[in-house]
Order: structure tokens, then C-alpha cells, then sequence
């Protein structure tokens, strides 16, 4: 059977200057002993536990994303050869360099303007049985957000937070880019928050924050008022406020 390119037309949802400067930033936030890494945490004990599970063999690896660093030193003391790369130093959107037996992408994979093309070449970077997982925010991430932020925007709204992708997608997704089998799972990790800000500053840690092309403007005082307005009514018997975040595990064997 002869492999056909995919055709498609790419949008331009996100700014690649604003994808690479914030991964930049929470590098350089993540120098902070008390930076948030709960999200980082989640996706790289999932990563290791689907090797645990499918007993992945060590081999060659490219970990892409991981602002925390701590996915290759623990794969290196298990015996696999890692490379690490960010959105800097790696076009997910264009042919990798190099093949690995596995590649592992961290947080990156909701961000890119074609994420088919992304995916065809992620399995193209595969050697022959090998594997990638893809662990992102899923659609269903940051619902409390998304409220405070329309009670600060008021009549006029502005889109501030990401189109996000949902199972049923990725699992599409996965199988249009031609990986031999596929498993598309998701989990739910809940966070409390007593100040907004806090919450803001989470996201910040750990490179999740917005990056679209057309970027909103900035919040004034009076919206930001507005914001901590709207924080008020979703706070619980305890005073704090339960944000959602989804984690989709794209995992495909070449």
C-alpha cells in the first residue's frame, strides 16, 4: 500500500515566538524550588508506568517538553539513551532529524498549528515497533477559568484560553496519522485554589499559559477586578476554588 501525504489547511491558532518564549519562562520558573509541577508530575508518572506496563526495553529517546527535567534522569538510570529537546531547539511541525525507539511528548502537543502533520511526523521519527506517547490538556481543562474570564471580559469577550481536543479527536487524529495501533485515554487532576492569582501563577510554572497568535489584550485594573469578581461566587464551604485539569495520554506504536 502506497502512503499518500495528508492533505489539510493548517490554521494559525497559536504564535510558535509566544510557544517558545513561554517555555523559556517556566524553564527559568522552575528554577524556584516552590514552582508548581503537579500537572509535570502526573504526565511523567504516566509515562513511566506505561513502560512499567507495555516493559519498554531501554532504547533511543527523544523527551520533548519536560520543563521540570525530571523525565531524563530517571530514563537514564534505567538504562535508555535520552535526548531532550524543547519548542526552541525542535519544529514538532517539521521531519525530526533523527529516528529513536521511543519519543515522549510533554505539554507541547495542544499548541501546534498543524497537529495532523505534527503527528505524522512524530510516527515517522519512530524506528520500526517503536513508540510515542503524548501526554496534553484535554478539553475538558480550566472550566473555572474560562467563567472568570468572561465575568472580567463583560459584554465584549475576547478569546483568552485555548480550543482544546477532546478524545474522540486525538483517537482520530492518531489513527489519520497512520500509527499501526493506538490508545487515546484521559484523567482528570484537580487543583484548590484560595486566590486567583495563585491559580495564574500555576499555569505560568509550567508553561500552560496562553499563547494564541492573536493575542487579547491585557486585563486592566477594572477587568481585573472583574476577574477576582467572578473568582468569588466558585469558592467552596472551605473558601477555595476547584479548577479541572483533563490529561489526554496519546500513546501509538509505529
Amino acid at each position: 500500500m502506497t502512503e499518500g501525504p495528508i492533505e489539510h489547511s493548517v490554521p494559525r491558532i497559536f504564535s510558535p515566538a509566544r510557544r517558545r518564549a513561554r517555555y523559556h519562562r517556566a524553564l527559568a520558573r522552575q528554577g524556584d524550588q516552590d514552582a508548581a509541577r503537579f500537572v509535570f508530575d502526573d504526565m511523567i508518572e504516566d509515562v513511566l508506568e506505561r513502560f512499567d506496563f507495555t516493559r519498554a526495553e531501554p532504547g533511543s529517546t527523544l523527551v520533548i517538553g519536560d520543563v521540570t527535567g525530571q523525565l531524563v534522569p530517571e530514563l537514564r538510570s534505567r538504562g535508555f539513551e535520552v535526548e531532550s529537546a524543547g519548542p526552541d531547539g525542535l519544529d514538532e511541525e517539521q521531519p525530526f532529524p533523527r529516528t529513536y525507539r521511543y519519543v515522549l511528548n510533554l505539554g507541547l502537543l495542544d499548541t501546534l498549528n498543524d497537529l495532523p502533520g505534527a503527528l505524522v511526523h512524530a510516527r515517522h521519527a519512530l524506528e520500526p515497533g517503536g513508540m510515542m506517547i503524548a501526554q496534553c490538556l484535554g478539553a475538558g481543562t480550566l472550566p473555572a477559568l474560562r467563567q472568570v474570564v468572561q465575568v472580567a471580559d463583560g459584554a465584549r469577550t475576547y478569546a483568552r484560553i485555548h480550543p482544546q481536543i477532546d478524545r474522540p479527536a486525538a483517537s482520530g487524529l492518531m489513527s489519520r496519522a497512520g500509527f499501526a495501533k493506538q490508545v487515546v485515554d484521559s484523567r482528570v487532576l484537580r487543583a484548590r485554589y484560595g486566590e486567583l492569582g495563585r491559580l495564574i501563577a500555576d499555569l505560568r510554572d509550567q508553561g500552560l499559559a496562553g499563547i494564541l497568535a492573536d493575542a487579547p489584550p491585557a486585563f486592566t485594573r477594572p477587568a481585573w477586578a472583574r476577574a477576582q469578581a467572578g473568582f468569588e461566587p466558585l469558592r467552596e464551604e472551605d473558601g477555595k476554588v476547584t479548577e479541572t485539569f483533563e490529561i489526554l495520554s496519546l500513546t501509538g506504536w509505529s
